[in-house]
């Protein structure tokens, strides 16, 4: 069971700061979660040390599973198997497009840990899921396989439209 974060408001943050560092030390996770008012994003605060244990973390889990996938086709197979666990709706794609997609992850996840972001991953993921979206759906994967002539002229990429 993880460990909660701790919580202050950003009034708190602003109002008391010692406070705020304070209760950021004594968190057994060493993070806050920071609410703001309204529509605003909450924020969280955690410490360097922290930080750079997730990015550890993240880095050298990510190399193990790029390992194993370059190690051999049964583990492909075996990781193609088991994704739909950790992705349900892995079930709408065909089975090809199953194993591109775990390709294609495994590529993105290390190429993303080399920058240390992980948005190229997420966006990766919901494209993905849109794709499967489109297949689980069979009135618009039928629209989507319709001769393209209904669609229009469709101009070369980097071409100038009139």
């Amino acid at each position: 069971m993880p460990i909660a974060a701790s919580e202050i408001n950003f009034s708190d943050l602003s109002n008391k700061p010692a406070d705020s560092v304070r209760k950021l030390q004594e968190s057994p996770s060493r993070t806050l979660l920071v609410h703001r008012r309204g529509d605003e994003e909450d924020l969280v605060l955690t410490t360097a040390s922290r930080a750079q244990e997730v990015r550890e973390v993240v880095s050298t889990t990510t190399a193990l599973f790029v390992a194993l996938m370059q190690h051999s086709e049964s583990v492909r197979d075996l990781v193609t198997d088991v994704m739909p666990t950790a992705f349900p709706w892995v079930r709408f794609l065909p089975r090809e497009d199953m194993r591109a997609f775990v390709v294609e992850l495994v590529d993105t996840l290390q190429a993303a840990d080399s920058l240390g972001t992980p948005a190229p991953v997420t966006q990766l993921i919901t494209q993905w899921q849109h794709t499967a979206e489109v297949h689980a759906d069979p009135r618009l994967l039928a629209i989507l396989r319709q001769d393209g002539d209904d669609l229009g002229d469709v101009p070369a990429p980097g071409a100038a439209t009139a």
